[in-house]
């Protein structure tokens, strides 16, 4: 189990962290390919762009309010 992945993944669920964006961050991380266009959303590709970057830095810009 990676451990990076796993804190992250928890540390957004408990931030409340839209959940698009963490199916978005999730794929990215592990290189999976993109949603097909009709299901991509915002918050999903800003996730799956960080995720790719491996970059924890801006899960407090999509805590749903």
């Amino acid at each position: 189990m990676n451990k990076e992945y796993y804190d992250a993944v928890t540390k957004m669920e408990e931030m409340g962290v839209d959940p698009e964006y963490i199916q978005g961050w999730e794929g990215g991380y592990v290189h999976n390919p993109k949603r097909e266009e009709q299901r991509l959303t915002e918050a999903y590709e800003a996730g799956y762009e960080d995720g790719r970057a491996r970059t924890t830095e801006n899960f407090d810009k999509w805590v749903k309010k």
